[in-house]
């Protein structure tokens, strides 16, 4: 269900690891932790539509055309108090539809800079979205209390 932006919309960079960096031939891929771990594939599948592309012993692993990320055994959880995974959406408003039909309940915020109307906040030149005059965002928790965005750049 969650269709990413092209992974790299600026495939000739600049990129932040020069050729001497020990990073510039490696990859993001994001971790997030599962207390239990059949809880959260169940999650992953029926509300986001997403299956892992490989499994192994406490771990899922899930691909998008944006990066990798996997889902790990955990005896703690994240406090979900920041988002730990993100999305770059081309269309932000059908995809909260779309999960909101499946059960996704979207987070609302209301602190100072960052309110959320009807589970969608409008964020003023914020990250990832440094090419465009900001994006429009929203947030929800997976099974296992992880907070993970969707974001639009708005042009």
């Amino acid at each position: 269900m969650i269709q990413p932006r092209p992974s790299d919309p600026h495939p000739s960079g600049p990129y932040s690891a020069g050729p001497g960096s020990p990073f510039a031939g490696g990859r993001v891929a994001t971790r997030l932790p599962a207390v239990d771990l059949d809880r959260a594939r169940r999650f992953y599948a029926e509300k986001l539509g997403l299956e892992p592309v490989d499994e192994r012993p406490g771990g899922l692993l899930y691909r998008t055309p944006g990066g990798d990320f996997a889902l790990f055994q955990s005896t703690g959880s994240s406090p979900g108090t920041f988002t730990q995974c993100g999305w770059e959406v081309p269309d932000l408003d059908a995809l909260v539809r779309e999960l909101r039909s499946r059960g996704v309940e979207f987070e609302e915020v209301d602190v100072p800079g960052l309110r959320t109307v009807d589970g969608i906040a409008e964020v003023e030149g914020n990250y990832p979205s440094k090419h465009s005059h900001g994006e429009r965002a929203a947030w929800f928790r997976d099974s296992e209390g992880n907070l993970l965005g969707v974001g639009e750049p708005v042009a």
